[in-house]
């Protein structure tokens, strides 16, 4: 695989996984767009990976309490505020993997990839969906008060994600936002879901695609990881700073411009 290549597949995955954009659905769309050959799932599993060291790096106080929660866990110690967290982000990954399982079991998951309407519909939907739910709710709860009751709603819009063009981000930050949760902490809750959700697709996407890997797609996956853990790292470093004054309307017009056009295109 060329070197381009693997440099394109990977700023695309680390600069859309964390944003509310979709980075299946650009990675969908790269070949068609483009013209260059899908680029295999081996290197989808690598820049998933990238992009789960930038989450953890970038979080690290949170995936540390969180790993020192599910410990407690498993002593079975419920009270700390790190077993709490733990629970909470077990919780909110639970639908995402049974409706998974069930789209993948019956097929409907790689039906819908090659679906460019509809994930045109969907970046233009739930695009409109988010702005809605980031100007119209009050700013009224923080991070630190997620509740268990709250994680069970949020997996259940995280499961939304497995639709071609929703964007994990984006789907997981509406729900927060209606929930009342301030920007800040809506993206928060939204990348602290990530980190268990990629690492149970890409563990899966991974032992896919290491039996037909061989020593030149493993390099080639080395580099995709590098180059989207440090593309995904600084935008969520940018995304995090920009929320302090800036609004998800900017993601919102983007979703809707770029929608629209997916939407033209496929069925003109």
């Amino acid at each position: 695989m060329a070197l381009f290549h693997i440099i394109i597949v990977a700023l695309i995955q680390g600069i859309t996984e964390f944003l509310p954009i979709s980075s299946s659905a650009h990675l969908i769309l790269l070949p068609n767009l483009t013209g260059l050959a899908d680029q295999g799932p081996l290197i989808d599993a690598a820049v998933h990976v990238g992009t789960l060291v930038a989450v953890i790096v970038f979080f690290k106080t949170d995936a540390l309490r969180a790993l020192s929660g599910l410990r407690a866990l498993t002593r079975g110690n419920l009270t700390t505020a790190d077993s709490h967290l733990a629970l909470a982000l077990i919780i909110a990954t639970i639908p995402a993997v049974i409706f998974g399982l069930v789209l993948k079991l019956s097929g409907a998951s790689d039906a819908m990839r090659d679906h460019v309407g509809l994930i045109g519909a969907t970046m233009l939907g739930f695009g409109i969906l988010l702005w809605v739910a980031d100007t119209k709710r009050p700013e009224t709860r923080h991070s630190n008060s997620w509740t268990l009751k709250q994680a069970i709603t949020l997996g259940l819009w995280q499961a939304l994600a497995l639709i071609p063009g929703t964007s994990r981000s984006g789907i997981t930050i509406t729900g927060a936002r209606f929930m009342g949760f301030d920007r800040a902490s809506a993206a928060r809750i939204s990348m602290l879901m990530s980190i268990p959700t990629i690492l149970a697709a890409g563990s899966l996407e991974v032992l896919d695609a290491l039996p037909h890997a061989n020593a030149q797609t493993l390099g080639d996956a080395a580099l995709a990881a590098i180059f989207s853990c440090i593309a995904a790292f600084l935008a969520l470093g940018l995304m995090m700073r920009l929320l302090k004054s800036v609004s998800f309307t900017p993601y919102v017009v983007y979703r809707v411009v770029f929608g629209a056009g997916l939407i033209w295109w496929a069925y003109s």
